[in-house]
């Protein structure tokens, strides 16, 4: 399995233990042609999220909890077939896995600190206003006559 790149980061320290990654071959669906009944190039990678040590237990329990819609008994399953050879299959496999548990990793943003107007600014903001609307109703016709 040399070849390989390195392993897959998904954050900081923390990257794709090898060990816990089961792939799986097929043959990709597609057109046929010379050489396609022959070659398993579409690529399953599976990683059991519910069962995983290599995840600190807060990141574990929020990509749970986000992923749980894509789960199937805490397993998290990863296909690629894009590309004609295995290999570069498995490439993609194994970097959509990384960046799925990423983002179901990341923490929760910061709420939103609303932003404090100072009040001279408001003052001048509803001062200028007033002036517009006297502009205007001097504009209208009732007194000219």
């Amino acid at each position: 399995m040399d070849g390989m790149s390195g392993p897959h980061v998904i954050r900081g320290s923390v990257s794709l233990p090898e060990a816990e990654l089961m792939w799986r071959f097929s043959r990709s669906s597609g057109p046929g042609g010379q050489h396609v009944n022959t070659s398993d190039s579409q690529v399953e990678l599976r990683f059991d999220l519910a069962k995983t040590e290599a995840l600190p237990e807060v990141w574990k329990q929020r990509a749970l909890q986000r992923l749980a819609s894509r789960l199937v008994d805490g397993v998290l399953t990863v296909r690629a077939s894009e590309h004609r050879s295995q290999w570069r299959n498995r490439e993609t496999a194994a970097v959509r896995l990384a960046a799925l548990l990423a983002e179901a990793t990341a923490p929760p943003p910061k709420p939103r600190k609303p932003t404090r107007i100072p009040r001279g600014i408001n003052e001048r903001r509803l001062r200028e206003k007033k002036q517009r609307s006297d502009t205007k109703r001097g504009r209208s016709g009732r007194d000219w006559g």
